[in-house]
């Protein structure tokens, strides 16, 4: 059989070393749902991409975590957009076709920008018992929790301070309780402004997965779907806001939100090569 090769690039990235790590299989044709699960689990990072061919779009692109398949995620579409330009010379205007849809990018360098779908909402169990499972006293909360999806639902929750999203310790049986979005699947993104600097957000984003709680160290689909919790909360465009993740686990991302007067919301940041592979099956 023949084989497969990738490469490991780290987006959001404004250190070599830092971001979210990403497996990009640059030509996945012959590979079945169940290999592209099998070589995800076994690179064991949070996502791995595999492209094919599209009719419609610069390339067809499947998304993996180690447990499932993705209809969209935020550091896989901008990570592959940005290997695909270097490799196929496609002039930083790329056109991915996933599961969620036909998802734009635009790619300058090593930074790239998606354009996410229009927001959809939908309502959430009231804050006093979001708190409880997120481990934070009631009055953690400000605004209205809701489930957004701009290409895959998640709960988002506004916080009172960056403290309070450090100190977010979420209670895994009342978090898959009340968590749970339209996949199926329990995830969250609390954050909250740093008063200290109006144009920064301090996140953390949590999920469950085989049955354990994790954390992300930098979620595009969640920095997306904030940007239609501003919006569906009365938040006037334009605005923009660099939204930082990784303080928690080590390794920091910086995730640039932006939406426009047409209320197009926009995500982007840096992507970096950091290694290559390849895996033959046998």
């Amino acid at each position: 059989m023949p084989g497969y090769r990738y490469r490991i690039v780290n987006v959001f990235a404004e250190a070599a070393y830092a971001g979210n790590p990403l497996a990009v299989f640059e030509d996945a044709r012959g590979l079945d749902d169940a290999q592209m699960q099998m070589l995800t689990r076994q690179l064991n990072l949070s996502e791995a991409t595999f492209v094919f061919p599209s009719e419609t779009a610069s390339a067809q692109v499947r998304i993996f975590t180690p447990g499932y398949e993705l209809p969209f995620a935020g550091h896989p579409t901008l990570g592959t957009a940005v290997t695909l330009d270097r490799v196929r010379g496609l002039g930083g205007k790329v056109m991915l076709d996933l599961r969620a849809g036909l998802i734009p990018v635009v790619v300058d360098g090593d930074r790239a920008t998606l354009t996410a779908n229009a927001p959809t909402y939908r309502d959430a169990a009231p804050a006093a018992e979001l708190a409880s499972a997120l481990g934070l006293p009631a009055a953690a909360i400000v605004g209205t929790p809701r489930f957004i999806d701009t290409g895959s639902e998640q709960l988002v929750v506004q916080l009172a301070s960056p403290e309070l999203v450090s100190a977010a310790a979420p209670d895994l049986p009342l978090f898959n309780a009340l968590t749970f979005n339209k996949q199926n699947r329990a995830c969250a993104l609390v954050w909250a402004f740093d008063a200290n600097d109006p144009g920064t957000i301090y996140a953390r984003f949590f999920w469950v997965q085989h049955g354990q709680l994790g954390e992300d160290f930098g979620t595009g689909s969640a920095c997306a779907n904030l940007g239609g919790w501003l919006l569906g909360a009365g938040h006037a465009a334009p605005f923009a806001y660099t939204m930082i993740q990784g303080q928690d686990t080590g390794r920091l991302a910086h995730l640039r939100l932006s939406v426009g007067v047409d209320r197009a919301i926009k995500v982007g940041g840096r992507v970096v090569e950091v290694g290559r592979g390849e895996f033959d099956l046998e």
